[in-house]
């Protein structure tokens, strides 16, 4: 956190935190890892805490303060940019993301 005039990017007291839950018997740590690494990435002053949580069962879910914002089973292997508006959403809200989210007209 910085005390430069006129940022506006220091830290909320909110914690957020996000958990990815993958399947260990399909392999699918790689995926959560990246997926991880993409968000914590874009997230790195708003996130307080990310973790992977092997399952079974073909499980992968990703949860943002105990919410399910994605499911595997409903919706299917998720696009980094769709989990991180969703995640952008809850723990950053108009917080642009960049070359993977174009600008609005």
């Amino acid at each position: 956190m910085t005390d430069t005039p006129g940022t506006t990017d220091a830290p909320s007291s909110a914690t957020h935190r996000v958990q990815i839950e993958y399947c260990t018997q399909c392999r699918w740590l790689p995926r959560a890892a990246w997926l991880a690494q993409e968000l914590l990435t874009t997230f790195e002053t708003e996130l307080t805490e990310l973790a992977l949580k092997p399952g079974t069962g073909g499980v992968f879910v990703v949860r943002v303060n105990d919410e399910v914002v994605w499911d595997r089973r409903e919706q299917g292997f998720p696009e980094p940019t769709a989990v991180k508006r969703l995640v952008r959403d809850r723990v950053a809200p108009g917080k642009p993301l960049g070359h993977s989210e174009k600008p609005a007209p």
